[in-house]
């Protein structure tokens, strides 16, 4: 009985000292560095702290379309290596056409698509002046993995841009099949963080056409294989970055910046660049481009948007770059941000936008304070007054409990808010509950004439069973409302459910461990108007 006393008071200090591990740094700042490093303060959501809510549309269909794109100029290349010859690739919504000038190579054709892109499936066959148009469509099955998958990705580049360091407390969620939730508490420039969502960041490398003239392309003539771009630059009146002059470059796309390894901010003459290097394929790929234009301009080019167009002056550049454009610091790094984030899959757009004050957030915490500690005072006289010593038990009990619900809300890096506060305060009222159901067995127990000692066992006992019943259906409910709810009924669902947990430990656990030390020191120990001694 000793031993599995002392076992017991082992477990519940363990709990204890985790408890108070992870609560110091919310109440403590002037912690060491592997305190903080390894618990962090209590993350508070919008209606608490202030801040930015964003509901964004992925647009996931693009991805979709996007897809069929890339799927043809892999094709185009493919059939190039293999010698299958045809008109052209075009690729439309959700179809691909493929004009063969030999019919007889249709076969050759289904074989590579059938093996390189299992998603797609032939969806017609025509001759078309004397050639054959083979039409294939991506399928359903197929289209839906590629939208789940750009809402994912889209999650974690616009995690990886407002969070790059992954030490802010920013809650960005996947919200239904095309929806992304974005609360941003604390942050206050919120035209700023929408801006950094949305650029699409798709970095190319172009050559300038010098070989054809400007002022023709800008009336009308431009050449097929080229296009006409802008460049950035900053105005000096309002200090935004604005369209600036023409340019001429070839549509051909020689690299892109999906190969990028490193970007990182450099200061020439107090100016600041974009320094960027690529992987070894993008390394080696650069070095073609450089050796086959020695003495041309490459367009360095950000979403449509040229910024710099240095002249290739020498053969090997070991696949470095700079791109400058005339950045003011802040820029700088966004865009270094933005690069190593990667680009996103799909656009997106912003539904909803609201702005939660500070001053809003206090006044809430406040109220929300003084609501649980009213509560929590009531709850803690009565059940001293009307359970006496075994109620004094019980109220260390419930502060366990609700140190049990903090330490893990910093733990699980939670985030609370308002209604978390209301589900903490019904956690407590739970506690009680299961406390007022044992006190009563025990109080039965007694009046039956039963010894102390037997009515403690028997009260705990078969107070358990309604205890773990009540815990565990409400338990459900609050499972389902974190599963199928969204913002305030997840965070009420997350501390109630801590909070439930946490009851059958220290209304079971903790309440009889305490009452059984005593009853082996031959302590008196009240229930009310029962009093016995061990």
């Amino acid at each position: 009985m000793k031993l599995d006393l002392k076992w017991r008071m082992a477990a519940i200090v363990l709990v204890l000292v985790l408890c108070i591990f992870f609560v110091m740094p919310s109440l403590v700042d002037d912690l060491p560095t592997f305190w903080k490093k390894n618990a962090r303060k209590i993350s508070l959501g919008l209606d608490l702290r202030g801040g930015a809510h964003l509901l964004l549309q992925v647009k996931a269909e693009e991805a979709v379309k996007n897809s069929v794109v890339l799927t043809a100029g892999d094709l185009k290349d493919i059939l190039l290596k293999e010698k299958i010859r045809f008109a052209r690739i075009e690729p439309k919504e959700r179809t691909l056409e493929v004009v063969l000038l030999k019919a007889e190579q249709e076969g050759d054709l289904l074989n590579i698509v059938s093996r390189q892109y299992p998603g797609f499936r032939k969806l017609s066959s025509l001759p078309e002046d004397g050639r054959l148009k083979i039409t294939f469509e991506l399928s359903e099955e197929e289209a839906k993995r590629i939208r789940e998958n750009a809402v994912r990705q889209a999650v974690e580049t616009i995690r990886n841009r407002l969070d790059p360091e992954g030490v802010k407390e920013h809650d960005i969620v996947a919200q239904g099949e095309e929806r992304i939730l974005v609360q941003l508490p604390g942050v206050e420039d919120v035209e700023h963080a929408k801006e950094m969502i949305k650029r699409v960041a798709l970095l190319e490398f172009k050559i300038v056409d010098r070989e054809h003239s400007l002022e023709e392309a800008l009336r009308g003539n431009v050449p097929p294989d080229s296009e006409i771009l802008y460049t950035s630059k900053v105005d000096p009146r309002t200090g935004r970055r604005m369209r600036g002059d023409p340019i001429l470059v070839k549509k051909q796309t020689l690299l892109t910046g999906d190969m990028l390894d490193q970007a990182r901010v450099e200061f020439e003459y107090n100016m600041p660049r974009v320094a960027i290097s690529f992987d070894s394929k993008g390394s080696k790929i650069f070095d073609q481009i450089a050796e086959a234009n020695v003495g041309k301009e490459l367009a360095i080019i950000l979403d449509n948007t040229v910024y710099s167009h240095p002249v290739i002056k020498q053969r090997h550049y070991g696949g470095r770059a700079v791109i400058e454009g005339n950045f003011t610091p802040e820029e700088a790094r966004d865009l270094v941000v933005i690069l190593k984030a990667g680009s996103l899959p799909a656009p997106v757009e912003v539904e909803e936008e609201r702005t939660v004050g500070p001053s809003l957030g206090r006044d809430s915490i406040q109220a929300g304070i003084v609501a649980g500690l009213v509560g929590s005072l009531a709850v803690v006289i009565f059940m001293v007054i009307y359970y006496g010593t075994a109620g004094f038990i019980a109220d260390l009990a419930l502060a366990l409990n609700v140190l049990i619900i903090m330490a893990a809300m910093a733990a699980l890096r939670a985030t609370l808010t308002l209604p978390g506060i209301a589900g903490i305060i019904l956690g407590v009222g739970m506690a009680v509950d299961a406390n007022v159901l044992i006190f009563e067995r025990i109080r039965e127990e007694l009046r039956a004439g039963k010894p102390f000692r037997q009515a403690v066992d028997a009260g705990f006992s078969r107070a358990f069973s309604a205890i773990f019943d009540s815990n565990l259906t409400t338990l459900i409910a609050a499972a389902l409302l974190f599963q199928f709810g969204t913002g305030p009924l997840r965070g009420f669902a997350v501390t109630l459910c801590i909070g439930l947990v946490a009851n059958l430990f220290t209304a079971v656990w903790v309440t009889r461990t305490i009452m059984d030390y005593l009853i082996s020191q031959r302590r008196v120990v009240g229930v009310g108007t029962s009093l016995a001694s061990g």
